[in-house]
């Protein structure tokens, strides 16, 4: 990464989560506008859904830690506890 780009990014973790979350959304608005989807457009239906679900307040949500945690769990197999 490059230092402008890491610098940028510092900033960008240092605002608050709703402004994160409006940043990455007008960039996937603009990508979209210059070029293709950055994922496969059948997903939009499941990613529609699922933000509803969120903005609904119907799921729970996790952590990266508790997300990363289970993975770990995950591949590690139960003979490896």
């Amino acid at each position: 990464m490059s230092t402008a780009i890491e610098q940028l990014f510092q900033t960008i973790r240092a605002l608050p989560a709703e402004e994160r979350l409006e940043l990455l959304d007008a960039l996937l608005v603009a990508e979209r506008e210059t070029g293709p989807l950055p994922f496969d457009p059948s997903w939009l239906p499941e990613i529609q859904r699922r933000s509803a679900e969120i903005d609904a307040g119907t799921v729970k949500l996790s952590t990266w830690d508790e997300v990363r945690e289970r993975v770990r769990r995950r591949l590690q197999g139960p003979a490896n506890g």
